[in-house]
């Protein structure tokens, strides 16, 4: 089943990714000045939305393949969440505050988009270079992922994402974070659907400066 098979054109795809790089850009100037602080923090959910939208809705063809890794990795990605949150085990002692928006169980609904976001776009990513290898791919995607989670973690703390329990965030977390990458990644590489986005890569990489920014800054 092929729902959007009209591939796009360069002219598109490149528009895209100037969305994509200009919302980042506005979104770190909305952090930054003390007037819009609150409101941007407010649209946190939505700009991930939108970045759903743009990033996998990029892909051609929609086939019912990609609808279904979408599905699995979004109700994988929030069941291990309410593992973590309700239990502490996987990631630690952590719980989420108010910026991600509505909750089910303590995990925001929209923790599942962003981790289809990111495990879309490094397995893309993989698919794209010279890595033959499927093991290796999943490894070095995994460790990517967890590089990005170390950019992550203390602005998702300064800014109420979520919280650790003492502000400590512990090793099981990087580790988790790798374990649940891997196997997402290994999920992505099981389907079929053609893993020829150009988009995702970039959002990938305007990701990793969005958040050294926000370290640094």
């Amino acid at each position: 089943m092929k729902l959007n098979s009209h591939a796009l054109s360069r002219d598109e795809q490149q528009k895209i990714i100037i969305a994509v790089v200009v919302f980042h850009i506005v979104g770190l100037i909305g952090l930054f000045l003390p007037f819009t602080h609150d409101l941007f923090l407010m649209l946190v959910p939505w700009h991930l939305l939108f970045m759903l939208a743009i990033v996998c809705g990029s892909h051609r063809p929609t086939t019912g393949s990609l609808l279904a890794f979408a599905g699995i990795i979004y109700v994988l990605a929030y069941l291990v969440e309410c593992i973590g949150v309700n239990t502490n085990y996987l990631f630690g002692n952590y719980t989420y505050g108010q910026v991600l928006g509505a909750k089910l169980n303590e995990v925001p609904l929209i923790i599942g988009v962003n981790w289809l976001l990111l495990v879309y776009s490094t397995g893309i990513l993989m698919k794209r270079s010279r890595v033959r290898s499927v093991v290796i791919r999943v490894i070095l995607g995994a460790l990517l992922l967890v590089l990005l989670d170390a950019f992550i973690e203390p602005v998702a703390v300064r800014y109420n994402y979520w919280r650790w329990n003492k502000d400590v965030i512990p090793f099981a977390n990087y580790a988790s974070w790798f374990l649940v990458s891997a196997v997402m990644l290994a999920i992505f590489e099981l389907f079929k659907f053609k893993k020829q986005s150009v988009v995702a890569p970039v959002f990938l990489l305007v990701q990793f400066l969005f958040f050294i920014i926000l370290c640094i800054l």
